[in-house]
Formats: C-alpha cells, sequence, structure tokens
C-alpha cells in the first residue's frame, strides 16, 4: 500500500489546526481523472516461465482494467499500456467497455473479443518483471489514467502472482 503527501498539503492543515483523517485502502492513483483504472495484475505467471508463442505461458500473464464509470462507455483505441522500462502496448481498434466492464490484456497471440473481455499483445515476449515493475494506463492523448508500482515482496502477500489495485 502507497500513499502520497504534500509536504504542502500537511504544513496547511497543520498551520490551519485542522486534523485530517485518511482511511487506507487499495493504492490508487486518485490524482488521474479517469473512469479506466488498472484493476489488477497477473505479473507472474504461474508456472515456470516460457515465452515460447506455442506451447508458452506468457498468455497466463495478464493486466485487468475496469470502467470504473456509472454511466460512461470508454472505447480503448488508442490506450497506451507500458512498464518502467518502455515496453508498451497500444490498443490498436475500437474495444468498448460498459460502466463496469473489464477487459484482460492478455500476453501471447489470440483473437480478441468484446464478448470474452479479452485483448492479446500478440506478443510472446512478457512485458511485467516478476520482482518489480511500474504499470502504466495513459490516454490517446498521452496524460495519465492511472499508475501502480508493486513490488513481489511489498505487494503479494499471498505469493500467487497477483497484484490487486482497485477493487
Amino acid at each position: 500500500m502507497r500513499m502520497r503527501h504534500s509536504l504542502a498539503a500537511v504544513a496547511a492543515f497543520a498551520a490551519a489546526g485542522t486534523i485530517a483523517v485518511t482511511a487506507a485502502g487499495p493504492a490508487q492513483a486518485s490524482e488521474y481523472t479517469s473512469a479506466l483504472k488498472i484493476k489488477g495484475v497477473q505479473y507472474d505467471a504461474p508456472g515456470s516461465d516460457s515465452n515460447r508463442c506455442s506451447g508458452g505461458n506468457t498468455k497466463d500473464e495478464y493486466l485487468t482494467i475496469k470502467n470504473y464509470s456509472r454511466t460512461a462507455t470508454v472505447d480503448l483505441k488508442g490506450y497506451v499500456v507500458k512498464d518502467a522500462t518502455g515496453n508498451k502496448f497500444t490498443f490498436p481498434a475500437t474495444h468498448r467497455l460498459e460502466p463496469g466492464d473489464y477487459v484482460k490484456l492478455r500476453g501471447g497471440r489470440g483473437t480478441d473479443s468484446d464478448a470474452g473481455n479479452v485483448v492479446y499483445r500478440q506478443n510472446c515476449n512478457f512485458i511485467w518483471n516478476n520482482d518489480k515493475d511500474t504499470v502504466y494506463l495513459l490516454k490517446p492523448t498521452a496524460t495519465r489514467a492511472d499508475t501502480h508500482s508493486y513490488t513481489k515482496r511489498a505487494n503479494d502477500t499471498d505469493g500467487n502472482g497477483y497484484i490487486s489495485f482497485h477493487g
């Protein structure tokens, strides 16, 4: 869990004599205004890592993106997902997420499906590091929609290779 505090905000609260109570919750990038959020990441695919396109397990590494809006449908075309070193995927086609809907962006090759809530990166290389990484979700305008950093040691308490960021 990660919380960011602005020193100026803390000083302002102290100067005003105001007590601020912050509820602990999942790590969130609340400074970004987007209906789309990174729900979670399967950063370590089950089994031994193999990036072979045939018989490998890159399809078992995935990122779940959810539309948390109650009213707006969001088109993923042009959205970018990338890691700390710049590996990236740009959603090339229209994929609409209705309010409350999600998509799993999987590694490997496959057929994208709106009905199956899946998009494949069409690349058999792993994107997420198994020890630590940063996951960026960028709008088509290149502004951040959501960002989360993780370390296996600090964030994956049950050791299953999956970290949840937004419930």
